[in-house]
């Protein structure tokens, strides 16, 4: 009688692996059809940007009203968080997040959708956001695929925002960005709850980046090993972090990466205090996650 597969352990409780190779992810939220919230006029439509792979974007537009005067709005370019192996651009988590943020800005945002580890090992995530990024990109001529961002969205007033291994990826686009010139104008990296990796191996990361040590000296996973750190292609950042975040300390360090590295930027920081890591997506109406939005429109309102 042939045994049962064996479970896998030293993973987060989200996150079941199986030494038969199956996997289990036991943190799941509602996907949303694209529409048009009744509340706040925000339209949401999803876009497919690799014929590669199966992976939807989603763009959101701030209600528009035929009467006013047509204008190109600043961009939000958002990264979900989830470890690189859960979260969706196309979830309620990520609409509740997104829908005020882009109806009281306003702002355009793109919700970026990447191929989730370990099915798809990382760098995979890197290379998927990437790709996102270039296709964004390719309507700073205002001659892209999507009219959408042709129509509504100004390229000169991007702002990269990602939450935990969103914030992570956020940053590698941020660089990227300023070693390949893109066109698009990043006015700001807004960091929330960022992950980066610490001197000891992360072992689920170990599983989910096979070849990378996991550790600090990886310079996707922790940017004070990337020598390119210093051509970051924006010149200001935010970073926020959670009194009781298990990942405060990193944010920390990330801060103080940037300040002693010879990028030439600013650095904000924000902490919430007793709140936990990601609080203001799992309960997007309490008043402290009504506060972070404020927040992040203030910031966004000052720099553009």
């Amino acid at each position: 009688m042939a045994s049962s597969p064996e479970l896998l352990h030293d993973f987060p409780p989200f996150l079941r692996v199986y030494n038969d190779g199956r996997i289990e992810r036991l943190l799941t939220t509602p996907r949303l059809p694209p529409s048009t919230d009744p509340i706040t006029g925000v339209q949401s439509k999803d876009v497919l940007i690799s014929p590669d792979h199966a992976t939807k974007s989603r763009i959101f537009l701030p209600k528009i009203y035929p009467e006013d005067p047509p204008q190109k709005l600043p961009l939000i370019v958002y990264i979900h968080g989830g470890g690189f192996c859960i979260g969706s651009p196309i979830n309620i988590v990520t609409h509740s997040f997104l829908t005020p943020l882009v109806s009281q800005t306003p702002v355009v945002a793109i919700a970026v959708g990447y191929r989730l580890a370990p099915e798809n090992p990382l760098p995979t995530a890197y290379h998927d956001c990437w790709a996102a990024f270039q296709w964004i990109a390719s309507h700073a001529t205002g001659s892209g695929p999507d009219p959408w961002i042709n129509d509504y969205v100004d390229t000169s007033r991007v702002f990269l925002v990602g939450e935990s291994a969103g914030a992570n990826l956020a940053h590698y686009l941020a660089v990227q960005a300023g070693v390949n010139k893109t066109g698009l104008g990043i006015q700001a990296l807004i960091a929330l709850h960022p992950y980066f990796s610490q001197k000891e191996p992360d072992k689920l990361i170990q599983y989910l980046y096979p070849g990378s040590s996991g550790a600090d000296d990886d310079p996707k996973l922790n940017p004070r090993s990337d020598p390119d750190i210093e051509k970051m292609g924006c010149s200001r950042v935010l970073i926020m972090v959670a009194e009781k975040d298990f990942l405060r300390q990193r944010g920390i360090d990330y801060k103080e990466t940037l300040k002693k590295s010879n990028w030439e930027g600013s650095v904000e920081f924000v902490e919430n205090e007793g709140e936990d890591h990601c609080f203001y997506l799992f309960n997007p109406r309490s008043e402290k996650a009504k506060g972070v939005i404020q927040m992040l429109i203030t910031f966004i309102n000052q720099v553009i």
